[in-house]
């Protein structure tokens, strides 16, 4: 299983940082790696919410159905997506900084490979530290960082 954590200090109150965050559709708008991303139930965030993301692969395009599976405004949201040969799981935490006039907000995500390339997990971690190093980077724009590193 491969993981990336970062955190991002954001000016953004906590209310509208996890609105952000937990709208998936702003993926496409912080994540290169991201092509597009299509809501297919529910609006924006919330608890019933899934879409399908489509992200950067070594063949094309790969689309992902994350489905949110806990939702808990304005501090905690998870998403997951489960496919045949990967699970990607999102916990994304928000809550004031230290002088409460921003916010700050955990991204952890894990990405597992499933089936008979289980045995390749281990040489997905190095990659999806790029992925997530270039990741973070957009999230630390979006999100106005005012200074925490990943």
């Amino acid at each position: 299983m491969a993981r990336y954590v970062t955190t991002v200090e954001s000016p953004l109150p906590v209310v509208e940082a996890f609105a952000f965050m937990a709208d998936l559709r702003n993926f496409a708008v912080w994540d290169p790696g991201v092509r597009a991303v299509t809501q297919v139930e529910g609006d924006a965030g919330g608890s019933r919410s899934v879409f399908d993301v489509d992200v950067e692969s070594v063949g094309g395009t790969l689309t992902l159905r994350y489905v949110t599976t806990r939702y808990e405004p304005p501090r905690v949201v998870q998403v997951e997506a489960r496919s045949r040969m990967l699970t990607s799981i999102d916990a994304i935490t928000v809550g004031p900084d230290d002088a409460n006039r921003g916010s700050i907000v955990v991204y952890d995500a894990t990405l597992q490979i499933n089936g008979p390339f289980r045995a390749f997990d281990l040489l997905l971690r190095p990659v999806f530290n790029r992925i997530g190093n270039r990741a973070a980077a957009g999230l630390r724009r979006a999100l106005g960082d005012t200074g925490l590193t990943p």
